[in-house]
């Protein structure tokens, strides 16, 4: 009964993490739609961005895609339950609020897809100091997270991959644009801060 407690307990924190990360793109979205009506004319899209989006919705889709029958497969060790537990936790919030962060940061320029507008910034202070792409960041943390209280590992290592690949292609598709766009100051930034693994 217990472990089914600290599973259960793990599996609904990382659910409201979900509904927290879900929430900030969805309000952010209808804002940045306001805000920026007038600045589309201008922009400029990373078209291919749109297949990385696409594989990084499959992994979203197959970490949640069936359960494991019991939330913890190896053997019976409470500390060890408890542990897992709150390393998911702990994981899912950080992530989810990396994800709130970069997005408030980013402001009128944040959308789904790769896109440079008329009047862009480059921005790298916060968590953009960080990494060059902390939202998908949040993203593989949440998933890592959903893993570890939820799916099957095998499932979870397909929505890895997946999430990786879409993570690829989204990244290339939008520092070209930047490249493009910025030349030698962003060339600066990525010398000096990492793409997606932070400290590296």
């Amino acid at each position: 009964m217990q472990t089914d407690a600290i599973g259960l307990t793990a599996l609904a924190l990382v659910m409201i993490a979900w509904i927290i990360f879900g929430l900030a793109f969805v309000l952010r979205h209808q804002l940045s739609k306001s805000h920026s009506k007038g600045d589309e004319s201008g922009a400029t899209y990373g078209p291919e961005s749109k297949w990385g989006i696409a594989l990084q919705s499959v992994a979203f889709a197959a970490i949640w895609l069936t359960p494991r029958h019991n939330w913890w497969a190896l053997p019976p060790s409470q500390s060890g339950e408890i542990a897992v537990a709150v390393l998911a936790v702990l994981l899912a919030y950080s992530s989810a609020l990396l994800s709130l962060r970069a997005v408030q940061t980013l402001g009128k320029q944040w959308t789904y897809q790769a896109r440079v507008l008329k009047d862009h910034d480059l921005i790298t202070q916060g968590p953009y100091s960080i990494v060059r792409n902390p939202i998908y960041l949040g993203m593989f943390g949440m998933i890592l997270s959903t893993g570890l209280v939820f799916s099957h590992w095998w499932l979870a290592l397909i929505a890895i991959v997946f999430f990786l690949v879409g993570n690829r292609i989204r990244i290339r598709s939008e520092e070209k644009l930047l490249r493009e766009t910025f030349g030698k100051k962003f060339d600066d930034y990525a010398a000096r801060v990492p793409a997606f693994v932070p400290f590296t």
